[in-house]
C-alpha cells in the first residue's frame, strides 16, 4: 500500500513551543514536574529555561507527502520512541517535518496487517536536530480493504 511512499519527505513547518499548550499537556500526562510551567524554577535549572515534557512533540505539526495520507479511521497506534540532541526549551520556534521510513506486512489472526514506520524529525532554526522520534502504525485488513475501494 505505501511502498511508493518509502523515503519521502514532508514539508518542514514551524512550530512554537507554547507556554500555556506544555502546561496544559504536563496536566494532561498527570506530570505536574514545575520544570515544565514556573518560570522560577526553570530560571534555577541547568537550562536556565522551562523545557517541555519529552513526549510534548506529538502534538507539533509535521507537513505533509503529496499523495500519502493514512485512514481516519482504525488506525492503530503500535509503537513509538523519542531521542532527544538536547531538551525542547518552552517559548522557542523550531521546524518539523516526517519521512516514511518502512512499510511492510504481516498475516495476523485477522487477516493481513500493513505496518508504516514513520520517523519524526524537529530542527532549531540552525538547522540542527533536536528530537527525532519512530512511529509504528498498524492498519488493520479490513480498514486496508475499505482504502482498496
Amino acid at each position: 500500500m505505501y511502498k511508493d511512499q518509502i523515503g519521502k519527505q514532508s514539508n518542514k513547518v514551524k512550530n512554537t513551543v507554547e507556554r500555556g499548550a506544555v502546561k496544559k499537556f504536563a496536566e494532561a500526562i498527570g506530570d505536574l514536574h514545575p520544570i515544565f510551567f514556573d518560570e522560577e524554577t526553570g530560571e534555577k535549572s541547568r537550562y536556565k529555561k522551562n523545557i517541555a515534557p519529552p513526549t510534548f512533540p506529538w502534538v507539533f505539526e509535521y507537513g505533509e507527502i503529496e499523495g500519502f495520507a493514512l485512514p481516519e479511521k482504525g488506525l492503530i497506534h503500535g509503537e513509538q520512541s523519542f531521542h532527544y540532541e538536547r531538551p525542547l526549551f518552552v517559548g522557542e520556534t523550531i521546524y518539523c517535518y516526517f519521512t516514511v521510513k518502512r512499510y511492510f506486512e504481516k498475516k495476523g489472526h485477522f487477516g493481513e496487517m500493513g505496518f508504516v514506520v514513520l520517523e519524526r524529525f524537529g530542527e532549531d532554526l540552525a538547522g540542527n536536530i533536536i528530537f527525532s522520534s519512530s512511529t509504528t502504525l498498524i492498519i488493520s485488513e479490513a480498514v486496508r480493504k475499505v482504502m482498496a475501494k
